[in-house]
């Protein structure tokens, strides 16, 4: 990822105030509770964890949460909110761990940061390799939204209130499966710059992807309270488990 695109300490400061905004922190209990549900009480790995926003309450709840983050800035807030989730820095696309778990997630479209499909796969790779013979790995994406591009490019408000407007300003480059985009964050007479690239995947790539690294689809949902996965789906969390023989 170029830096530009980084969570430096600029983007940290300002993550958990983002994510509330937009609800995810509220939406992070939902997910713990089913994360909790799929460790069948074993260890779990994040990657891509951050400030802890889902490692967190899934520590709460019981679970021993172990993750990693590119982001220093990310793992420093992190450290701040607990001292006993175990965190370090690396490249979620190519890590290794001796530790086996009975979970590996990675949530929130942290998956589709990785900007080209060999760094998917190998981060698939890498997570299959870090299960237990009967652990599960967690992927949570969107649906790609690709409607209402004109030119290849289109502006939409994403959050609005008395003190804070998000417009999001997004180029899409279809050949490489990338959306590159600039969240401007107006808050009073401030202004922030959030720039972003994703390579997204859809449902069905990201099933081949899993299965070259040895894994099969054990579930697929639309959120985090298992709802169906549907045309109206803005997203989907997918469970995949080592393939049978």
């Amino acid at each position: 990822m170029s830096d530009i695109f980084a969570y430096d300490e600029s983007r940290a400061s300002t993550y958990e105030k983002f994510t509330s905004l937009l609800g995810k922190v509220a939406e992070a209990d939902e997910t713990a509770a089913l994360l909790e549900q799929l460790s069948r009480g074993g260890g779990a790995l994040e990657l891509g964890i951050g400030n802890g926003r889902v490692a967190v309450p899934l520590s709460e709840r019981g679970v021993r949460v172990e993750g990693i983050d590119n982001s220093e800035s990310m793992l420093k807030l992190l450290a701040k909110r607990t001292d006993v989730i175990k965190a370090w820095k690396g490249d979620i696309s190519d890590f290794s761990s001796e530790q086996r778990y009975d979970l590996v997630y990675c949530v929130y479209g942290t998956f589709t940061l990785l900007s080209t499909r060999e760094e998917q796969i190998a981060c698939l790779r890498s997570a299959a390799e870090a299960l237990t013979e009967k652990g599960v790995v967690v992927i949570e994406v969107r649906v790609p939204p690709l409607d209402g591009f004109v030119g290849g490019q289109k502006t939409t408000t994403m959050y609005v209130d008395h003190e804070n407007t998000f417009v999001n300003a997004v180029l899409h480059d279809p050949v490489n499966q990338n959306l590159t985009s600039t969240i401007l964050w107006f808050s009073g007479t401030s202004v922030r710059r959030l720039p972003q690239r994703v390579r997204y995947v859809y449902h069905q790539e990201l099933d081949t992807m899993a299965e070259c690294v040895g894994l099969e689809l054990a579930e697929r949902w639309g959120d985090w309270a298992r709802g169906s996965f549907t045309n109206e789906s803005k997203g989907h969390i997918s469970v995949y488990r080592r393939t049978s023989l």
